[in-house]
């Protein structure tokens, strides 16, 4: 049998889009939107600006995909802006314990642009790149989060690349290369958590699959068994250290996992490991009518990983926040919601939010749920009041918005409105969610004008 990077390389060569169950496309159709509409509302955020110039605008031509600033970039720099523009905000949707659409949608569209493919193509470049990610982390047993590593940037680059070697129908023997090559490009540390770098490891990553097949396409060579070597992608990023690395346990193929994990579309522009707590406190607050001045401590019981994740506890800019359960909790009271507003210099810095910071206390869960994220089984919140009475949340095991508590389609298009009109006139947004929720039948992606 051949080992997993051979293996690996021949489902994306092979991929049979007629064997994909209903579930899978539409985590794909869903997750394609949703990353669509969080790249746009992120376009103005002052790190797409700074990555954009170092790169290269070519002239203006239907020739170049076209970046989230309006300018035309050959398709890695493309992939490269855009990417950073999708995960600046933390806005974007969450699977596999970190977030395959903002590294996925913008490789897909920019090289999918050069090589005129279609909305159909692109589904399936989506959906090999999501497969490939899901299968190799189900032959790990650790978290990438606790050794340190982002998945979305360790995971995402042989994703990437999977999705672009689908777009240019390389060989299983091409595929194979580039998946090497992109394992050597493979990087990104949860310590960047909270600043400008986070959303650099998007764009980066989706910039690296496009280079890993365009160097495998000309002739460039990496090792066959990069994957699954005993010094390989596997071992060297494994929190474990003990990767299953026998190709009979890569059922890549054999099942669809986007089907069963789908994709997690984000209501809040935080860390996903806050949705469920402020989800519960949100609850709380109406329910209660709460106010700061009636708080006296707000309780979060949450997950290990999930901690570890959320490691600004006294966070003073709108970015430390987005990785804050202190703060998020805080914008839940006072603001009685958390969204794009909220996550500002300006309010995270504001007294009334400051001091609610200290009235959070967050305990941890050792226990794990088992699925594709690293999360406690169910989170807890509840709330002393400053007279002794407690009001209690029931646990929650899942945000609004996740594959296992869905968004419609009219919630789905709210959001993607919201985004969307932070930089397009209103009579274009509508149009282009219906064209992008229908994807499948564009014959050429270039007819796709994101900007």
């Amino acid at each position: 049998m051949d080992g997993i990077t051979r293996k690996a390389a021949e489902f994306v060569a092979g991929f049979d889009m007629a064997s994909a169950p209903a579930e899978a496309l539409h985590a794909a159709r869903i997750g394609i939107v949703d990353c669509v509409g969080v790249m746009l509302a992120g376009s103005r955020e002052p790190a797409v600006e700074l990555v954009a110039n170092i790169a290269t605008p070519l002239p203006g031509s239907n020739d170049a995909p076209r970046a989230v600033n309006g300018n035309c970039y050959a398709a890695p720099d493309a992939a490269l802006i855009n990417g950073v523009a999708a995960h600046v905000l933390d806005f974007d949707d969450v699977a596999l314990a970190g977030h395959p659409s903002t590294v996925l949608v913008p490789a897909i569209l920019a090289e999918g642009h050069e090589v005129r493919a279609s909305g159909q193509d692109a589904i399936e470049a989506y959906l090999v790149g999501y497969e490939l990610w899901a299968h190799l982390a189900e032959l790990e047993p650790g978290h990438l989060h606790d050794r340190g590593f982002h998945p979305t940037a360790v995971m995402g680059t042989l994703a990437t690349a999977a999705a672009a070697a689908r777009l240019h129908r390389l060989s299983p023997e091409a595929t194979a290369h580039a998946l090497a090559i992109a394992a050597s490009f493979a990087a990104g540390l949860v310590a960047n958590f909270g600043s400008m770098t986070k959303s650099l490891h998007a764009g980066r990553t989706a910039q690296s699959g496009i280079q890993a097949v365009r160097l495998a396409k000309v002739g460039y060579t990496g090792s066959l068994d990069a994957v699954e070597h005993r010094s390989g992608f596997l071992r060297a990023f494994s929190p474990s250290s003990a990767p299953d690395l026998d190709p009979a346990a890569f059922r890549i193929g054999e099942e669809w996992i986007s089907a069963r994990f789908g994709t997690n579309i984000k209501r809040y522009p935080t860390c996903y490991a806050t949705h469920r707590a402020i989800d519960a406190m949100l609850d709380l607050v109406e329910e209660h009518d709460l106010s700061a001045d009636d708080v006296g401590t707000i309780h979060v019981h949450t997950g290990v990983t999930q901690r570890l994740m959320l490691r600004n506890q006294q966070p003073q800019t709108g970015l430390a926040a987005k990785f804050s359960m202190e703060f998020a909790m805080a914008s839940a009271l006072i603001a009685r919601r958390v969204g794009l507003r909220e996550l500002t210099d300006e309010f995270v810095s504001r007294e009334d939010v400051q001091s609610v910071l200290g009235r959070v206390e967050v305990t941890v869960n050792e226990d794990e749920a088992g699925t594709d994220m690293p999360f406690a089984p169910y989170d807890l919140v509840w709330v002393t009041l400053k007279d002794g009475s407690v009001h209690r949340h029931e646990p929650v095991e899942n945000a609004r918005g996740s594959w296992q508590l869905q968004l419609s389609r009219e919630e789905l298009q709210a959001k993607f409105t919201d985004c969307a009109s932070i930089l397009l006139p209103q009579e274009r947004v509508q149009p282009l969610f219906e064209t992008l929720y229908r994807i499948d039948e564009i014959g050429d992606l270039r007819e796709l004008a994101l900007v």
